[in-house]
C-alpha cells in the first residue's frame, strides 16, 4: 500500500510514508511529537479544527486569517509578522476547509522559503488535493518541495472512502518518521488489514475514482451556481477553488445562526454556520455558512431548499 501511496507523489518513496487510522490520528501524532511547550506555531485560519486545537493544547499558537474581503487570499506579510524566534511549525491547508481556497503557486513557494530560512517545519493538510476547479491551480505537495515538509493525506476526502479510515504522513526526515511511528504504537499500533487492502485497490484505480468524484463536484457546482444566481439577495456565492466545500456570506436580515437553525429543523437541509468554526486564534467572519457539495443528493437538497424558501416567501 505504501508503494501505491508513493506513486501519488513526485519524489516520495515507500520508506518516507507512515500510515494511520485516518487523518486525525496522523495530526495528533505529528503535533505531539514535533511540539513542546516552549515552541510556537502558526496556523492558517479558518482550518480543520484539530489543526488549531491540538497545537493549542501544547504550546502558543498564532492564527493568520485568510481574508474574506479579498477572495480568501493569504497575506504573506501578515504571516511573516507572526513569526517568532521560537516558531517551530507552520500549518497550512489547501484546498482549504471550509473556504475551498487554493493559494497561488508563488505564495506556496514563498511559504517554503520562509520555513527554509528559519528551519521551520511545514505541516501541509492536502486531503482535498486532486479535486480542483481548474487543474492548473493544483499545488505541489509540501514533502516534494521542502526537506522539512510534512504532507498529510487520507482516503476519506478526494478519494471519497472515509469508511476505510486510512490516512498517512509523508516525510523525508527518517528520524522524525521513526519518532512518529513509536508514538503511534501507543495509539492504534497498526491499521485494519482489510482496510489497507481496499485502500491499495482504490489507489490502483485512482484515475477512475478521482474522475468520478471530480464529475460529482463539477456537476454540483453547476447546480449551486444556478441556485445561488436566483438568490443573490441572500447569498454571496463564489465558486471555491477546490475541494467540495465553500464558506459564503448569508445576507438575510435574521442572521446566519437563526437561518441555519430554522432551515435544518423545518426542511432537513443542513448548512454549518459561523459559530461551528469559532476559533481561539481570532475572529471568524460572521454570517458565513459552509456549503458542502461532495454528495450525489445535492439536487434533492436544493429542491427542498427552494420549497422552504417558497413556503417562507423568501424570493
Amino acid at each position: 500500500m505504501r508503494a501505491e501511496i508513493a506513486n501519488t507523489y513526485d519524489s516520495v518513496r515507500p520508506e518516507h510514508l507512515l500510515c494511520f487510522a485516518g487523518a486525525e490520528e496522523a495530526i495528533y501524532v505529528a503535533m505531539q511529537v514535533l511540539l513542546s511547550r516552549r515552541d510556537h506555531v502558526i496556523v492558517i485560519t479558518p482550518n480543520y479544527q484539530a489543526a488549531e486545537t491540538l497545537p493549542l493544547s501544547i504550546c502558543e499558537v498564532t492564527g493568520v486569517a485568510l481574508d474574506i474581503e479579498n477572495n480568501w487570499d493569504l497575506d504573506l506579510d501578515v504571516l511573516r509578522s507572526a513569526l517568532r524566534p521560537n516558531t517551530k511549525l507552520i500549518s497550512i491547508n489547501f484546498p482549504n476547509n471550509p473556504t475551498g481556497k487554493i493559494i497561488p503557486h508563488a505564495a506556496l513557494d514563498a511559504i517554503v522559503e520562509i520555513c527554509r530560512s528559519r528551519g521551520i517545519w511545514l505541516f501541509s493538510d492536502e486531503v482535498y488535493r486532486l479535486i480542483e476547479r481548474d487543474p492548473s491551480l493544483r499545488l505541489t505537495q509540501a514533502v516534494d518541495v521542502y526537506e522539512r515538509g510534512i504532507s498529510l493525506n487520507v482516503m476519506s476526502k478526494a478519494y471519497g472512502l472515509p469508511g476505510l479510515r486510512i490516512g498517512w504522513l509523508a516525510c523525508k526526515d527518517r528520524a522524525m518518521l521513526v519518532r512518529f511511528e513509536r508514538f503511534k504504537h501507543f495509539l492504534s499500533i497498526c491499521n485494519s488489514a482489510p482496510s489497507e487492502v481496499l485502500a491499495r485497490i482504490a489507489l490502483k484505480a485512482r484515475a477512475t475514482i478521482l474522475a468520478r468524484n471530480r464529475k460529482i463536484v463539477r456537476d454540483n457546482i453547476g447546480l449551486l451556481n444556478a441556485f445561488f444566481a436566483d438568490y443573490r439577495h441572500l447569498f454571496d456565492w463564489r465558486e471555491p477553488d477546490g475541494g467540495c466545500v465553500g464558506f459564503i456570506r448569508y445576507l438575510g436580515a435574521e442572521g446566519v445562526e437563526e437561518f441555519t437553525r430554522r432551515l435544518v429543523e423545518e426542511s432537513g437541509v443542513l448548512f454549518l454556520p459561523s459559530s461551528i468554526y469559532r476559533s481561539e486564534l481570532g475572529p471568524v467572519p460572521e454570517n458565513c455558512l459552509r456549503v458542502g457539495f461532495g454528495h450525489t443528493h445535492i439536487a434533492a437538497g436544493l429542491v427542498a431548499l427552494r420549497q422552504w424558501f417558497e413556503l417562507n416567501q423568501r424570493h
